[in-house]
């Protein structure tokens, strides 16, 4: 399974809303919306990704916008 598919799996078996995406450069950006505690899951989860993944480095940062009610898998940027 790839990152977003894994990401999007894992995202809603929590019950976060959000997205996920890749982006030009090789890497994988997502947005993880919910309760904190739930939302540091994820961004534990995301530090080894899915079998066969090479999680390099997790960067998080606070973010503030509209968000779908629900998570989703969104195009390459």
């Amino acid at each position: 399974m790839w990152f977003r598919g894994w990401t999007e799996q894992e995202a809603n078996k929590l019950g976060l809303y959000g997205w996920v995406r890749n982006r030009d450069d090789g890497s994988v950006e997502a947005l993880f919306c919910g309760d904190v505690t739930i939302v540091h899951e994820m961004v534990s989860r995301c530090h080894s990704g899915p079998q066969g993944a090479e999680v390099k480095e997790v960067e998080t940062f606070p973010a503030i916008g509209l968000t779908p009610p629900k998570f989703t898998i969104k195009p390459t940027v």
